[in-house]
């Protein structure tokens, strides 16, 4: 028989677009790569920068806001883990606020989907504490319904106090359904941003004015753009032949605009059109201030520094875009320190494919737990073993959180594998519940070749021989405990056993199925004893 997918998960959150016309919005798209994601609801959002330099060098590179929408960022993080094929419910894009009703749309559209094993609701954890414990709780409800699905949490970003307040908030009810992990994950992930995304402030910007060369209000404006140490000059000369009518204008590499003009003198705007069609300006800039006659009658045959508002430059905010072409030694500078900034996510999508993961390589009896992280720089708290306990075991109310640790030589592992429910001994472990869920919905669907089939002898025994060679399958796997197959497990279906003869003449076929689960060994306990000298 078919098993049944143990570890699709299906995403709910904020996308860039819900399709080319929104006609995917609160409905679960199947999808099986990052490039499908994109194809169908875009890629994040773009952060915006603030960047402060001082004399050229970067001091400080910070993004204007937390990030809030970060599902195309989880998705990247759950395939870096192992994640495969899943389900996207976009529920608003990048211009709505996040809302607790359009999660709980996007949760209900699930209810006509069969696949989905894992649910994972991406920016819910930005709502406050009380919407994002409701919106758990109707999640466990909802996996507690259709019992084929398991729900992973976010339990709090890198504040103890913050479980704290995820437990209070959770509720009791269906907590086998679900499990919660802290903290949040520094990883190894960039900003999305473009150029125009980003302002630098802190740049020096010596353009000066140099004062206009002719009567009245008509002449040159000539700027610099550039170091004051340059010590830019401008040289304006008349030919010494009274014929000569030529206009020159010529920037040269000494930091020298040298114009030359006819004996009888020049327009403002003329020398601008010999300007504007110059390639190479090196630096220089220059506008036609000029409302009348604007002629240029003055000289200055020995050149001129252009003088300078101020000895200190002003500061001015630019868009990184303006400098790549006049300052590239920094503009290469910041985008080198921006680059070099990581995401802080949730750690639920890459939790998600870790499940996909080990239940592929293992088996979905494997717990998920005691592997390393993709991606991954560590968690954004360095937890404790003392604070490792009281989140294993919680003495209120059981509500266990599975913590995400960083240990020397190993990296980040995830050092937890226990259900909300860590009061339960039946319901403890997730291995556990997600076995049964295997167990269970690859059953039904396996069995119902029996409905409408004679409810007799030869009936009840196929059904039998298909779920005792499926679990005995899953005993050589080692899925199940025991060191024979009726140690492992039993299945009953028959007349006297699971069903009367009044079951029989309401049509019912009633099989019971019992399983063994191994459980994982949580705890090593070595024991030592000094023995004495015998000899």
């Amino acid at each position: 028989m078919a098993e049944v997918s143990t570890a699709i998960p299906a995403f709910i959150g904020y996308t860039a677009r819900a399709g080319a016309n929104n006609e995917l919005k609160e409905k679960a798209v199947r999808i099986s790569s990052l490039l499908a994601y994109q194809r169908h609801f875009g890629e994040a959002p773009l952060t915006h920068f603030d960047v402060k330099v001082n004399n050229q060098n970067v001091v400080e590179v910070n993004p204007k806001k937390t990030v809030d929408y970060f599902m195309y960022d989880c998705l990247r993080l759950y395939f870096a883990n192992g994640g495969g094929d899943c389900y996207i419910v976009s529920v608003g894009n990048h211009q709505e606020k996040i809302r607790k009703i359009a999660i709980e749309k996007g949760i209900d559209a699930l209810e006509k989907e069969d696949e989905p094993t894992l649910i994972v609701m991406t920016e819910s954890a930005n709502l406050s504490t009380e919407d994002y414990g409701a919106l758990c709780q109707k999640v466990l409800m909802h996996c507690a319904t259709l019992k084929d699905r398991f729900a992973i949490f976010d339990a709090g970003e890198n504040d103890i106090d913050q479980v704290k307040t995820f437990r209070e908030k959770i509720g009791t009810n269906n907590l086998k359904y679900g499990a919660a992990y802290f903290p949040y994950l520094t990883t190894n992930l960039g900003y999305h941003y473009s150029d125009d995304s980003v302002e630098v402030t802190g740049i020096s910007d010596p353009r000066m004015q140099i004062g206009r060369y002719s009567s009245g209000d008509n002449g040159l404006l000539v700027t610099y753009t550039g170091n004051q140490s340059d010590a830019p000059k401008i040289k304006i000369s008349k030919h010494t032949d009274a014929e000569e009518k030529s206009i020159s204008v010529v920037p040269n590499n000494s930091f020298v605009l040298e114009i030359t003009i006819p004996k009888t003198g020049a327009s403002a705007k003329d020398i601008v059109a010999i300007w504007n069609g110059l390639s190479d300006k090196k630096q220089f800039n220059m506008e036609n201030q000029g409302t009348g006659a604007d002629l240029i009658a003055q000289e200055i045959t020995s050149p001129q520094a252009l003088t300078y508002a101020s000895d200190t430059p002003s500061a001015t905010r630019e868009k990184l875009s303006k400098l790549k072409s006049n300052k590239t030694a920094l503009y290469n500078q910041i985008r080198a320190k921006i680059d070099n900034e990581r995401l802080t996510l949730p750690p639920s999508a890459a939790i998600a494919g870790v499940y996909a993961r080990i239940d592929r390589e293992r088996g979905v009896w494997k717990s998920p737990a005691n592997v390393s992280l993709v991606d991954v720089i560590g968690p954004t708290l360095k937890i404790t073993d003392q604070q490792q306990e009281d989140l294993n075991v919680d003495a209120t109310a059981g509500k266990s959180i599975n913590a995400i640790r960083s240990f020397t030589g190993k990296g980040t592992i995830v050092w937890g594998a226990r259900t909300l429910a860590g009061n339960d001994n039946e319901w403890r472990y997730i291995s556990v519940r997600r076995l049964f869920n295997l167990i269970e919905e690859s059953l039904q669907k396996s069995t119902a070749f029996a409905v409408f089939e004679p409810n007799n002898a030869m009936t009840w025994l196929k059904v039998r021989t298909l779920a005792q060679s499926y679990l005995d399958d899953l005993w050589r796997k080692g899925a199940l405990a025991g060191a024979t197959p009726e140690e492992a497990y039993f299945v009953k279906a028959d007349r006297g056993q699971t069903m009367t003869e009044q079951d029989i003449l309401e049509g019912k076929l009633i099989v019971e199925i019992g399983v063994a689960a191994v459980r994982p060994a949580e705890f090593i306990v070595l024991r030592f004893a000094h023995k004495l000298q015998q000899a």
